[in-house]
């Protein structure tokens, strides 16, 4: 019964300040979530009670995170304490990747936090960045190729396809499979995703390459010789897209080594994909 009052006050305090309340759990299920968050492509920040000096209610090893989605797990003690990590933390999820940098913080459970412990906690307060999600808009043979490359590599891939046999869930290992059109599948995703297009259908590739730079996707590429890259620049701009729009378009994608077959085009496609990632 005690615990459940502390857990209900905590609820409170938190709610009064607008902040989330946090989820109980211990450190290895935060650090589990943390991951599973990141494989999804969801950055966060992560909090880890690293130091306690005199009567403090934190305890080193505890951990408590936030997602830029809102979900809130773990303790780094509770109390006023815990409440001033939120209203921080709060405030870091909503940057920019790479804008956030680890740095340890110490608290004093004093007056000011309107306690009287009198102790004091050192946190280490990291960013945790979210895998960059990269939508492949078909399911053909190089997209078969290149989406586990790129999840090996680090990328947070969906591969979707509107016929049932190239989508199937589970069809390519280490990869999201969904069967649908590329607008369905990709209505939730963050405008720093990637969008790599290569279809069965010249038309279809031109429709995806077009939604993409509507939707104003970070990086925009379609799997295409140097003829067909022309066409589809011609048609975006008769299509009354601007000349930097139509240059943001990577096609042909990937770097130039000569590929020729399915895997060899990952290979390049993927090199390209780790060279933006980098800034390169």
């Amino acid at each position: 019964m005690p615990r459940r009052l502390e857990i209900v006050r905590r609820a409170e305090a938190s709610l009064e300040r607008g902040l989330p309340v946090p989820e109980p759990a211990d450190a290895p299920r935060v650090l589990e979530i943390a991951a599973a968050k990141a494989r999804a492509g969801q950055g966060g920040v992560l909090v880890t009670v690293v130091a306690r000096h005199g009567s403090a209610p934190s305890t080193p090893g505890q951990k408590l995170f936030l997602a830029a989605d809102g979900t809130c797990v773990g303790t780094v003690g509770g109390g006023a304490i815990e409440r001033e990590i939120l209203g921080e933390i709060a405030g870091l999820v909503a940057r920019q990747p790479g804008e956030v940098r680890h740095v340890v913080r110490e608290y004093k459970l004093g007056a000011e936090l309107g306690m009287c412990c009198g102790g004091r906690a050192e946190v280490l307060i990291e960013p945790i960045e979210g895998l960059v999600p990269c939508l492949v808009v078909g399911g053909g043979h190089v997209a078969t190729a290149t989406a586990p490359l790129l999840a090996k590599v680090g990328f947070a891939v969906t591969v979707c396809d509107a016929r049932d046999a190239w989508a199937a869930e589970g069809r390519i290992t280490g990869v999201r499979c969904e069967v649908g059109e590329h607008d369905e599948v990709g209505r939730d995703l963050p405008e720093r995703a990637a969008v790599l297009v290569m279809t069965h259908d010249h038309a279809l590739d031109q429709a995806a390459i077009e939604w993409a730079l509507r939707r104003g996707f970070a990086y925009v590429g379609g799997v295409g010789s140097r003829a067909k890259a022309a066409r589809t620049r011609e048609r975006l701009e008769h299509k009354g897209f601007s000349a930097d729009q139509c240059a943001r378009v990577r096609m042909p994608l990937g770097v130039s080594i000569g590929a020729r077959l399915p895997d060899e085009i990952a290979v390049a496609i993927v090199a390209e994909l780790v060279g933006w990632r980098r800034g390169r």
